[in-house]
């Protein structure tokens, strides 16, 4: 990369951080800074979600299967789409009638204090080391593309995301992540046809590329795999409390379904164009031993985009992996405020609330940075930690998603239908290796992953249907229920949300008009694509008049009609 490839990424790193800074003002509240007021539009939140999926790690990890499987890359991620069509349908709208805050307050009201506690320790801690290992390659990334020290690239990132989620809140990571978006696809749309044309077109690629390269499926990612990577989605992005925050954040349950169908709709087709690139690279570089294929997605955008746009691509990866780890301590400081924090201190004005939030943010952030600082060193505790958040899934956000649709389940039935499929989860992992001398394949690992807990849950359904009695817990959740949307002010709160939409899209379209102008000048600059290049910047400046507020296109029209 050039001095000027790192300046364009420095440029866009400030514009992103300056943008998402602007939020402060509107960070008064617990519900303001963990759900943005309940006032996110639902395009906004859709893409954000849709976002919080990309890392450097989809480029990396799925960009090496596509670069060695082909097609198999793209129908595994397109199960995303189906799982996202279904959380649309019904699991998102229904996580919006609840009304809560966050997943640990749905499960307090539904199932009680004390299985909120259990949950939210269990996702406290998986968060803490998720965080703090999505930071680490970020600051790997850093200090291979511009020479910084690893450690010194952690601080100040982590430094920089600390303040960023701190002072913003979640207005803050849904511009993150919408900005990502608009960067991420405008690169992936001028690296395929550059790479389409070195290549020699279509037909040359197809014929370039191995036999069974767009073979639906292998024997490493079967049927079998997809289905229970499908069930699997369903109930990671149903459930997931990072990802409920999408849902509960919006205005009602009609734009909760938005947002999932507009993940899905998304999946549907951003497969293919994101994973053509590494799949071109393979047909210009057959040889799979001469190739490091987790870098098959860098190593062709750094042989066919000119200058300055690498890094812009690199800015909007960092950004990207940064983003999961912004939403990460959002939600977590956002649970322990909520749930932990205000039942001890019930009379805690809103003033000292937000004090707690902001100082729970910079405190897990902290902490994640010395996670991250702490990988080299302790490789073996945190590839553990990450193996427990693949194989708990289900384990953990499924209980909790049932327990929204039946009357019957109770805490201790949640409770322990978890502890059954982490324990079977985990033995078959990590202790059947060793001691029984086997372990299973990727498919039967993660069909198992999604069958103990279907079969736990249903095992207590029919019993607890068996005995033909309502949970007491779910009568109390109804009342409270009842109880809560009597209080609500409609009108006050219709009028909280346009303001907050007004600012948010606003702050939201001046980021897409720089980033377009931006991307319009690097194509002036090219000496190749440059037409490509300029003209995807000045549809992208194009999105961001649209999006700008229409109060303020009224003005322009009452002046350019005064002269």
């Amino acid at each position: 990369m050039s001095n000027f490839d790192f300046g364009i990424a420095l440029v866009f790193s400030l514009v992103v951080f300056v943008l998402g800074l602007s939020f402060a003002r509107g960070g008064n509240s617990v519900k303001s800074f963990f759900a943005a007021g309940g006032a996110v539009p639902w395009w906004i939140s859709g893409l954000s979600l849709f976002m919080s999926f990309f890392s450097v790690g989809t480029f990396v990890v799925w960009g090496s299967i596509a670069y060695k499987s082909g097609m198999v890359a793209v129908v595994i991620q397109t199960t995303m789409s189906i799982a996202g069509f279904i959380v649309g349908f019904i699991i998102a709208p229904k996580w919006n009638k609840t009304n809560a805050l966050t997943a640990a307050e749905f499960i307090s009201q539904r199932l009680g204090f004390a299985t909120q506690k259990f949950y939210t320790y269990i996702f406290l801690f998986i968060s803490l080391f998720s965080g703090g290992a999505f930071l680490y390659p970020v600051g790997k990334m850093i200090e291979v593309t511009v020479g910084l020290p690893l450690e010194l690239s952690i601080i100040l990132l982590g430094a920089l995301i600390i303040i960023y989620t701190a002072v913003g809140g979640l207005w803050a990571v849904l511009v993150t992540d919408v900005l990502q978006f608009v960067v991420l696809t405008a690169a992936v749309l001028i690296v395929v046809p550059l790479a389409f044309d070195q290549i020699g077109g279509i037909s040359q690629f197809i014929q370039a590329t191995p036999p069974d390269f767009f073979a639906l499926t292998n024997s490493e990612y079967d049927w079998l795999f997809m289905a229970a990577f499908g069930f699997y989605n369903m109930v990671f992005i149903g459930g997931s409390w990072a990802y409920v925050q999408r849902y509960t954040s919006v205005k009602n349950p009609q734009d909760a379904k938005k947002v999932g169908w507009l993940f899905g709709g998304l999946y549907l087709f951003a497969p293919l164009i994101w994973m053509l690139p590494p799949m071109i690279y393979r047909a210009m570089h057959p040889d799979t031993s001469q190739v490091d294929a987790e870098g098959a997605y860098l190593l062709i955008s750094q042989q066919v985009v000119p200058d300055g746009l690498m890094g812009l691509i690199l800015g909007a990866m960092v950004f990207a992996t940064a983003s999961s780890v912004n939403t990460t301590l959002n939600i977590a400081a956002g649970v322990f405020t909520n749930d932990i924090y205000k039942p001890v201190r019930k009379s805690a004005s809103s003033k000292e609330t937000m004090i707690v939030a902001r100082s729970a943010t910079f405190i897990f952030g902290i902490l994640a940075v010395c996670v991250a600082l702490s990988v080299t060193t302790m490789g073996g505790i945190v590839e553990v930690a990450f193996s427990l958040a693949a194989i708990t899934g289900v384990a953990l956000f499924l209980p909790p998603i049932w327990a929204m649709f039946s009357k019957y389940q109770t805490g201790r039935a949640v409770v322990s239908a978890t502890c059954i499929s982490l324990a079977v989860n985990a033995f078959f992992k990590f202790v059947a290796p060793d001691t029984l001398g086997f372990s299973l394949a990727r498919s039967p690992e993660m069909l198992v992953g999604v069958l103990v807990p279907i079969a736990s849950m249903l095992t207590f359904e029919l019993y607890y249907r068996a005995k033909k009695s309502t949970c007491p817990q779910y009568q109390l959740y109804q009342l409270s229920q009842e109880k809560q949307k009597s209080q609500i002010n409609a009108d006050e709160q219709a009028d909280d949300d346009s303001a907050a939409n007004m600012y948010g899209r606003k702050i939201i379209a001046i980021g897409i008009l720089l980033i377009g102008l931006m991307i319009a000048a690097l194509g002036l600059l090219a000496n190749t694509g440059g037409i490509i290049i300029s003209a995807i910047g000045l549809f992208i400046i194009l999105c961001g008049v649209v999006i700008y507020p229409s109060n303020l296109k009224m003005h322009v029209s009452e002046l350019s009609q005064r002269f």
